[in-house]
């Protein structure tokens, strides 16, 4: 009992003790060693001790209660459960828990058994049904504060400190101890903190409201644009962008020696045709911000630190962008990725950016083609994008998105005879890293190659913009770089109708509006303002009001109705349909059928009589399945599942009855009746 008193008397020495070690053991969790929280206290220690100064004013609530040791347990749970969240999520990604993700908590739960077992989900949820016992208990049983708690004194005092450590964050930033700005969120983590970022994810997202908003300003910006030429209406060129995962010039780095070049047709296409450098607005991770500008002609400069906008506005509303303006002239637009559709939640956001149809791995018959690390190789990439272009007779926006230089790197060595090898890196692990990765956009190069030979050939004409979307999660520094920049990246925006060369530096967010420019297209709010204004006064300014006008204000541009003219699109996954045409019995001692169709890949699985049903396949006009024997009347479906966790259909065929598919049966239909029956 004497203990418990001399700890009220000295209750805010040791609140500021428990606020400091506690932090330290959040950090631990959420680095996967206490080596390299050690490492960052001691590297790092303003952010450290500004952080703990986080966690003990959060926890200043306690000095208001009677139960300050419930309190006090309660704060610290809270705490730790959000260490422990952001640990396991980096044990299977490379981005931490952000405010967004506070969004898809549902959807966490779904997947949950994708971060722990089942019989790790089980134990969970006994851990968490004892801790709420026990807390209960000690709300009831707990220790007590037996004095008068004095409010008057003390509401003050913790609101006084609220505003100490407000002030404090304010000159932390000033003095750059903190930023604003993430350029890699998973790097800002580590540099700044797990609670600053998470609470700065939370709250500060979204455009801040320009000072001087208003008609008259939008009116003004858009009468900056009245020079520009109108639109050509002569034969319109597809339209074709290639995001490179991870793609950029390895060479650049000063302390690598590498056998020889792994990108040289690249590089001969920089040489031949428009190039420069293309400035990313992220490193090393974050590929679907630098998607967003190219899409859109919108800056990531103006969002809040680490925000996505495929997280948070892209789920809420459309948004003007180059496969919208692009339709208004006859353009189908479509979306290609050799990776599963719910990554970054693209099957969702794609129709609030205006896309027709959306190509994910699970409508490739070559998604099976994978690198070492389990992604699916970019080679299978060309014959997506030409079954794009072949799927309409009018012109084509294609927006691809490769993957296969997608990390982590594995730091052993895992390529038994590399084609490419590589020395220099200053441990043996980085210089396993640097040689896979190397080795994996050399056949992104080739790849490259592949597609521009089979696009020179093509019957129509083609520009082609090709570009990595930012480093590879390497932890470079700018002293690592000859060119001394990390936001960059470089592109080429390659043709086969003889477009003139025009070498210069541009940003993902103008690459779009050079394009539309270079065709003569001069359509769409951001772009024309970019084709206008590029490079003048107030450029960034003004870009600033017209995005936030477009997305969170009142939507001058568009008149007086302020109603966006853009709606969500009815997007297809895939550009065909998946067909189930007829049924092959192949053994009846064993009920093993062949099920014949249309566009089938490894991703399509049977539903027989609504069920799921064990699927091989075969090729993309086959599949098979065995074990029962199918009637007349039993319902036959082919599914495109999702690769995803939650293994959710994506597609599905039309139902078909058996009688209408066996051949040998009886009650086989007409094609021209069997054609009526769905």
């Amino acid at each position: 009992m004497k203990l418990y008193k001399i700890c009220n008397k000295i209750s805010l020495l040791l609140h500021v003790l428990a606020s400091a070690a506690g932090y330290f053991v959040m950090e631990a969790i959420c680095r996967h060693s206490f080596i390299e929280a050690w490492n960052y206290m001691t590297q790092r220690p303003l952010v450290f001790a500004y952080n703990a100064a986080f966690i003990f004013t959060s926890s200043l609530i306690v000095y208001l209660f009677h139960r300050r040791v419930f309190w006090r347990v309660l704060v610290t749970l809270f705490w730790l459960i959000l260490a422990i969240i952001n640990g396991v999520l980096l044990l299977n990604r490379v981005t931490p828990f952000t405010g967004p993700d506070l969004h898809l908590i549902t959807d966490a739960m779904k997947i949950a058994n994708k971060y722990l077992p089942v019989a790790g989900v089980v134990a969970v949820c006994i851990l968490f049904g004892i801790l709420v016992i026990l807390l209960l208990m000690l709300l009831i049983k707990g220790p007590k504060y037996q004095k008068k708690i004095k409010y008057r004194y003390n509401i003050p005092l913790i609101l006084l400190a609220v505003a100490l450590f407000a002030g404090s964050t304010q000159l932390a930033l000033e003095k750059r101890v903190l930023s604003n700005y993430f350029g890699n969120i998973a790097f800002a983590y580590e540099d700044y903190g797990y609670p600053y970022c998470l609470a700065t994810t939370i709250f500060n997202t979204g455009i801040s409201c320009p000072r001087d908003y208003s008609e008259k300003e939008i009116k003004r910006i858009e009468k900056t644009e009245k020079n520009l030429p109108e639109t050509q209406e002569e034969k319109r060129p597809n339209i074709l962008f290639l995001q490179l995962e991870s793609f950029f010039d390895p060479t650049l780095v000063n302390y690598l020696n590498i056998s020889e070049d792994p990108i040289p047709t690249f590089r001969k296409l920089m040489k031949e045709y428009s190039s420069g450098y293309y400035k990313v607005p992220s490193v090393g991770a974050g590929t679907a911000n630098t998607e967003f500008e190219s899409i859109t002609g919108m800056s990531m400069h103006y969002f809040g630190p680490g925000e996505y906008p495929y997280k948070s506005i892209l789920r809420e509303t459309t948004c003007e962008s180059a496969p919208y303006v692009l339709k208004k002239l006859g353009y189908t637009t479509h979306a290609v990725h050799n990776n599963e559709a719910n990554f970054y939640g693209r099957r969702s956001i794609f129709p609030n950016l205006g896309f027709d149809t959306f190509t994910s791995e699970e409508y490739m018959a070559r998604e099976n083609e994978k690198n070492p690390n389990g992604w699916v190789k970019d080679e299978v990439l060309t014959d997506e994008i030409l079954k794009c272009l072949d799927s309409t007779e009018g012109p084509d926006y294609v927006y691809t998105i490769s993957v296969q230089g997608h990390g982590a790197y594995p730091d052993e060595q895992i390529l038994e005879d590399p084609e490419i090898t590589v020395s220099g890196a200053p441990t043996e692990e980085e210089n396993n890293k640097w040689e896979y990765y190397v080795n994996e956009i050399h056949e992104m190069d080739n790849f490259v190659k592949e597609l521009t030979d089979k696009l020179a050939d093509y019957p129509e004409d083609v520009v082609l913009v090709m570009y990595g979307d930012h480093l590879p999660t390497m932890g470079l520094t700018v002293e690592d770089l000859k060119n001394k920049y990390l936001f960059q990246t470089e592109y080429v925006m390659w043709d086969n109708f003889g477009l003139k060369k025009k070498n210069e530096n541009l940003a993902a967010y103008q690459m779009a509006a050079e394009v539309m420019d270079r065709v003569g297209i001069h359509e769409g709010t951001v772009f024309r303002y970019h084709q206008a204004r590029r490079n003048t006064r107030n450029y960034q300014v003004d870009l600033e009001t017209l995005q936030y006008d477009l997305l969170y204000g009142k939507r001058y541009s568009y008149g007086e109705s302020g109603e966006s003219p853009y709606l969500r699109t009815r997007m297809r996954m895939g550009i065909y349909d998946v067909t189930l045409d007829s049924i092959q019995c192949i053994s009846e001692a064993d009920h093993t059928y062949y099920i014949k169709g249309t566009e089938f890949t490894p991703s399509s699985e049977i539903k027989l009589n609504g069920e799921w049903y064990d699927t091989v396949y075969i090729n993309p006009t086959t599949l098979m399945i065995t074990g029962t024997e199918l009637n007349d009347f039993d319902r036959l479906a082919v599914i495109q599942r999702s690769n995803s966790s939650t293994r959710k259909p994506l597609s599905k065929s039309y139902d078909r009855s058996c009688y209408a598919l066996y051949s040998n049966n009886k009650w086989k239909l007409t094609e021209s009746a069997g054609a009526n029956e769905n």
